[in-house]
């Protein structure tokens, strides 16, 4: 989340007047993240989040994210609910751009990470997996092994400046992880992207998971992956019992393959490189004055030194 698209009272007031929500009683930005504009929004019906697609995000995807949403909050899952327009649209535009409003979702993220909390991501995880297991319309991951190629190929002069030598040992990561790929594992609906920021918490009990705005059809052990990178290190240590909660506590919902279980290593590894790609295209290409501090790559490029040494699933606790 972010802001690089202002808006005054009355562009508001213009947006609200196109819901049932009633006016807007506040309208704060949120600066943390880094893909999309995001404000709170509190009217007299409640609360909710305003989102305003910038960059990454292609709008011919929008309905799929909208429909996974739908589909999650129908489940009992604790996702956003999209809101409709007057006219029965989920979506309109501001300034231009397409923009959508959702629920506001109670609890706030972990700044201090525990087993506790790597151990809800985990059941969680596995729940929405199940929860969205048939869901009739799939969205390719743009940002798999082809898309960390195209944003790091011409990148690599930018990874060696961050550090020396680095341009070309990440390269050596990518073809690592090309080779090692498989396209046989389960697959589903997964996150994407469910980092601290995006799971909200109250009394230490899970309450939301928020930003379906990378979901998409991969590997479900991708996304499981993508927890462990994003949920079980302190700086560049593996924290390995938060790994072992993490990954008990999804296969109490849905048991991972064998497969899937020898393939972590190779997936936590890709997972690395898909956040030190756009990580590093961030750090370079965010607009002048945006209200957005780019998250530092070198973060990524640290878990990738574990992730090369990794030699099975033991070594992130399966």
């Amino acid at each position: 989340m972010a802001v690089y698209t202002t808006l005054s009272d009355d562009e508001v007031a213009l947006l609200l007047s196109q819901y049932d929500i009633g006016h807007a009683l506040a309208c704060e930005g949120i600066a943390e993240g880094v893909e999309n504009t995001n404000y709170k929004l509190t009217t007299p019906t409640g609360a909710y989040i305003l989102t305003i697609f910038e960059r990454r995000v292609s709008e011919a995807d929008l309905p799929f994210f909208v429909r996974v949403m739908e589909r999650l909050a129908a489940r009992d899952f604790p996702a956003p609910k999209p809101i409709a327009t007057r006219d029965g649209a989920f979506l309109t535009r501001v300034k231009g751009k397409p923009a959508a409003i959702v629920t506001h979702l109670a609890g706030e993220w972990p700044r201090q990470i525990d087993i506790r909390h790597c151990a809800a991501v985990g059941e969680t995880l596995a729940r929405m997996h199940v929860a969205l297991d048939g869901f009739d319309a799939t969205r390719p991951n743009a940002l798999s092994v082809r898309g960390w190629e195209t944003l790091l190929v011409p990148r690599t002069g930018e990874a060696n400046a961050l550090r020396p030598g680095l341009g070309d040992i990440v390269h050596r990561d990518m073809m690592a992880v090309r080779m090692a790929w498989r396209n046989d594992l389960p697959t589903g609906i997964i996150h994407a992207d469910l980092f601290p920021d995006n799971a909200l918490f109250e009394g230490g009990k899970l309450t939301g998971v928020i930003d379906f705005y990378f979901a998409c059809t991969d590997a479900l052990a991708y996304d499981l992956a993508v927890c462990l990178n994003a949920w079980c290190f302190d700086g560049a240590r593996y924290e390995i019992e938060r790994g072992r909660a993490m990954i008990a506590a999804y296969e109490k919902v849905r048991p991972l393959s064998k497969l899937e279980r020898q393939m972590l290593p190779t997936l936590a590894r890709g997972a690395a490189l898909r956040f030190f790609a756009t990580r590093l295209t961030d750090w370079t290409a965010t607009p002048a004055g945006a209200t957005v501090t780019p998250k530092d790559p070198l973060e990524y490029a640290d878990k990738l030194t574990f992730h090369r040494n990794a030699r099975s699933e033991a070594d992130y606790g399966a």
